[in-house]
């Protein structure tokens, strides 16, 4: 499998730190968040990473030139921003004829990559996606989602007052190679997964919830409960 790593944006609401590093770059106890997410993912069985830039994207073509993980992937760089489903369609030749992941690199999670995949392959018959999900303490800035007891996704939320519950979109995918049909079906090549396509994918997605620590980090707050989080353990 092959996953796609979106690193293209451009972190305003962390200024002043992301005037001069990207928001995949800043620091988590020690570590960039990038690395950490490329370490997940082909530690986690991934053959190859494809990572987006646009906004300060020469600090990222640096750090890949030194990383360990270097020759497993992959930079492209949008000179305008495609949203996360945009980019997944303008890079379809890449991924092949499989199943693909792909995730946000701007959380701080633990996801188990292998576990995540695992649950894709035994996935009900019927279902074309998988959502990494998590529960969070601010539901209402979230995309959430209604499961039912086979965890099929039967209702699916995105950023309203008071949603019902606090099972949350943790930006985390893994799609059959029809999701590309979905996506060519919208019709611009600018597309947001989250509010275009999972929305149609209601019934033909199941959630996948992580058991450990899960954050967006977007904001100073949540960025500074990353770190003592991670610093911690």
């Amino acid at each position: 499998m092959r996953a796609l790593l979106l690193a293209a944006g451009m972190g305003t609401r962390l200024r002043p730190l992301t005037d001069t590093i990207p928001k995949v770059m800043v620091d988590i106890a020690g570590r960039p968040l990038l690395d950490r997410w490329l370490a997940m993912l082909i530690e986690g069985g991934i053959e190859r990473v494809l990572v987006n830039t646009h906004y300060l994207g020469s600090v990222i073509h640096a750090y890949m030139r030194t990383s360990a993980w270097r020759d497993r992937v992959d930079v492209i760089d949008e000179e305008r921003l495609l949203g996360t489903g945009g980019t997944l369609l303008a890079n379809r030749a890449w991924f092949g004829q499989g199943p693909l992941l792909v995730s946000h690199a701007d959380n701080a999670s633990d996801l188990d990559i292998r576990a995540f995949i695992q649950a894709h392959r035994d996935r009900p018959a019927g279902v074309l996606a998988t959502m990494a999900l998590f529960r969070t303490d601010q539901p209402q800035s979230c995309g959430i989602v209604v499961m039912d007891g086979s965890n099929i996704i039967r209702e699916f939320h995105e950023k309203q007052a008071n949603p019902p519950g606090n099972l949350a979109n943790a930006a985390a995918f893994i799609f059959e190679p029809q999701i590309f049909d979905y996506l060519r079906e919208i019709g611009n090549d600018t597309i947001d997964l989250s509010a275009e396509v999972m929305p149609k994918l209601v019934g033909h997605a199941q959630g996948f919830e992580i058991t450990g620590y899960h954050r967006d980090i977007g904001t100073p707050d949540g960025l500074e409960r990353a770190r003592r989080h991670y610093v911690a353990t």
